[in-house]
């Protein structure tokens, strides 16, 4: 342990799911602050199968109650369970943290429509699908095209748009087969709670449809602090050409002011019906040039790690400063546009056909590309020997194979910055195996 450590004013963070790819940013925003970062949980214990969530909480307890020392701040930046473990040990360790109950109403995705409902017409119209039934029917208030989707998903798994009946009737097939691997933790959670009425025997196994919304889609990304919600960053998502497949996050938005500022005004009406405190969040937008009208897709009460390097390269600190800052008492306030790059992406290499993943680089060969090229990062998703269709986590259409992370001047310089480390990584498959 450094002498930094042995401070009296060392600050202990203890990070659920706390990963490698995350611990440079999360030093970069750490600044000059005395932390250590304890990792709780592995990645693997939260997301491989069908998670227990009370045997979760009985680790990272016994983890917590063993540690001696003080125990500051308790963070996690992963969807579910990660994003409901964080109020509970919160409460049980005196740490700072949102209510388990504003957290569910976003991660329900049903609960979350009933709430968004009484302070914004910004949303499709949306229902319950009956999967019990034998001849299961979209909501008669929502017409196609629409998505239907689980209540509750890792990373839009399980979540199909439909444009007929035969579409319909597919997806929720596969839904039925795996809502619970997802669905059935999250009725723990659910039992923790005194539900409203409106959620008498809706439970953690439901299925919804939504109609599709068309446009641009855009990211809000902000933080509730002392009952002020306050919006530091908003950034496009742009798609794969004809796929509902990210293809890139780009920040700064390029939308103009006034629809900034619809964004703002939703945002902060819809965050304070939820009850949202003292936590970050990211609220996913669609925006319709032609009628200039903007539509909430979802609401993500974790704080946006996948983010980091796009603020670092432009506001000159990565996103968990605001994260850490609220955990920790002190001033969640991000600086603006004190980095290195008048812009940011992060770019998702992906494939659309399965196969198997026969060279990936080794880490020196990363190393080598990003010391290439300035305001560059890369983070491969894959292993040699992988076939593609056994990763886990991914949207119903497409396989990531890795993360590239991107800063510079201009979008032609971003786009150029991408291609030269796609070309680099020199990622080779063979056919998937028969």
């Amino acid at each position: 342990m450094t002498d930094v450590e042995n401070a009296t004013d060392v600050k202990n963070v203890f990070v659920i799911g706390l990963d490698d790819a995350n611990l440079p940013t999360l030093n970069a925003a750490a600044g000059a602050r005395p932390l250590h970062y304890h990792p709780l949980l592995t990645t693997g214990e939260l997301q491989d199968g069908e998670v227990s969530v009370p045997e979760l909480i009985d680790k990272a307890q016994a983890a917590l109650d063993a540690f001696d020392g003080s125990i500051d701040a308790i963070v996690g930046y992963w969807d579910f369970p990660v994003s409901t473990l964080v109020p509970i040990l919160a409460e049980r360790y005196g740490t700072r943290s949102t209510s388990l109950e504003s957290v569910v109403k976003c991660e329900h995705k049903y609960w979350s429509r009933l709430e968004q409902q009484k302070v914004t017409d910004r949303h499709p119209r949306f229902g319950r699908v009956d999967l019990d039934t034998d001849d299961p029917q979209p909501p008669e208030n929502v017409r196609f095209p629409m998505w239907v989707k689980p209540a509750l998903s890792y990373s839009s798994e399980l979540a199909f748009g439909v444009k007929d009946m035969d579409e319909f009737r597919d997806a929720v097939r596969q839904i039925r087969e795996g809502i619970a691997r997802v669905g059935r933790p999250f009725e723990y959670i659910l039992d923790r709670l005194e539900l409203p009425p409106e959620m008498d025997g809706v439970g953690g196994q439901v299925c919804l449809a939504e109609e599709a919304m068309t446009g641009l889609q855009v990211a809000v990304e902000g933080y509730v602090h002392e009952g002020e919600v306050t919006v530091y960053g908003v950034l496009d998502s742009i798609n794969y050409p004809g796929t509902s497949s990210f293809q890139r996050h780009q920040y700064p938005s390029t939308l103009p002011p006034p629809v900034i500022e619809q964004l703002h005004d939703v945002t902060e009406r819809t965050m304070r019906q939820i009850g949202f405190e003292s936590a970050t969040f990211s609220v996913e937008y669609f925006y319709d040039p032609k009628t200039q009208e903007i539509n909430l897709l979802e609401i993500n009460p974790r704080h946006s790690q996948s983010h980091a390097e796009l603020f670092e390269y432009v506001d000159g600190v990565p996103n968990h400063h605001s994260m850490l800052g609220l955990a920790l008492g002190e001033d969640p306030r991000m600086p603006q546009r004190a980095g290195s790059y008048a812009m940011a992406a992060k770019w998702y290499y992906r494939w659309f056909t399965d196969g198997v993943v026969r060279s990936v680089p080794s880490p020196d060969d990363l190393l080598g590309i990003e010391y290439e090229a300035d305001g560059v990062r890369v983070d491969v998703t894959t292993e040699e020997g992988q076939a593609l269709s056994a990763l886990s986590q991914q949207d119903s259409y497409s396989y990531e194979l890795a993360h590239i992370f991107t800063g510079g001047n201009s979008e032609e310089d971003l786009r150029k910055k991408y291609d030269q480390c796609v070309a680099a990584l020199g990622l080779a498959f063979d056919d998937s195996p028969r």
